[in-house]
C-alpha cells in the first residue's frame, strides 16, 4: 500500500512541475514551449522508468510488483494525456 501512495505523490510532483514549468516558459519565452515539452517528456519518462524499477526492485513479492509496474504505467498515460489536454 506504501508504494501506491508513493507512486502517486511522485505522479502528482511530476504534474505540478510540469504545469508551473508550462506556465513559466509560455509566460516568458512562448518560442520555447516546443523544447520544452520535449525536454520535460524525456525527463518524466526516464524518471517514471527509474522509480518504478527500483520500486519492483525493492518489492519482494512479485505479484505486488507487477502490480505496482501496472498501475504506473497507467498513471504515465493518464498523465499524459491530461497535460496534452490542459495545456495545448
Amino acid at each position: 500500500m506504501g508504494s501506491y501512495i508513493l507512486i502517486t505523490f511522485f505522479f502528482t510532483l511530476l504534474g505540478t512541475a510540469y504545469v508551473k514549468g508550462y506556465d513559466i516558459v509560455k509566460s516568458k519565452s512562448p518560442e520555447h514551449l516546443p523544447q520544452f515539452y520535449l525536454i520535460m517528456a524525456t525527463i518524466r519518462m526516464l524518471l517514471v522508468l527509474t522509480v518504478v524499477g527500483i520500486c519492483i526492485l525493492l518489492t519482494e513479492n512479485r505479484e505486488n510488483a507487477t502490480h505496482i509496474a501496472v498501475v504506473s504505467i497507467g498513471m504515465y498515460v493518464a498523465m499524459m494525456v491530461i497535460t496534452l489536454s490542459l495545456r495545448h
